[in-house]
């Protein structure tokens, strides 16, 4: 498996592997992989398998009001290829653009209710950051994504 930047050619797969994660990640249109890959592609990287396919694929962004901040949008690995090492390797790849950067964490949101999105986030060093109130022991942050939309947030501090 090889980690690299999301480019135009890719889009396709990319899409199709998002749809993949409903109901928790909404799959974006096709002129938006195609923003991802145009202008973010060094914090939007997808892991390619030996037979050329994408097996994962994070899409994340710099902040443009807070620089020291990557939000990551969405996070996922195709199910044939899961519990291998790659959404953390995909993750290590914006982690080492971002620390170049000099940014100062990387921070998510996962809905609430999303037991095995929680346990990873915590499996791979992130926090769950204190909110208003708790779903099942996670901490929400009641309209964090607007009115209706309560999420739980997570982070990990870079040095």
């Amino acid at each position: 498996m090889i980690v690299t930047p999301l480019r135009p050619e890719r889009i396709g797969e990319v899409l199709q592997l998002m749809e993949l994660g409903e109901p928790y990640i909404s799959a974006r249109t096709l002129s938006d992989y195609w923003l991802y890959a145009t202008l973010f592609s060094s914090t939007c990287p997808v892991a390619i398998n030996t037979d050329d396919t994408v097996a994962g694929a994070v899409i994340a962004f710099r902040s443009q009001d807070d620089p020291a901040d990557i939000y990551v949008q969405d996070v996922m690995t195709h199910p044939d290829h899961r519990c291998r090492g790659i959404t953390r390797a995909l993750l290590q790849n914006v982690r080492s653009q971002a620390e170049k950067w000099g940014c100062r964490r990387l921070y998510l949101t996962s809905e609430p209710d999303n037991q095995a999105a929680h346990a990873g986030w915590i499996a791979l060093g992130f926090t769950n950051v204190p909110g208003d109130h708790e779903i099942n022991g996670v901490s929400v942050i009641t309209d964090f994504k607007g009115p209706g939309r309560s999420r739980a947030v997570y982070q990990l501090t870079l040095s």
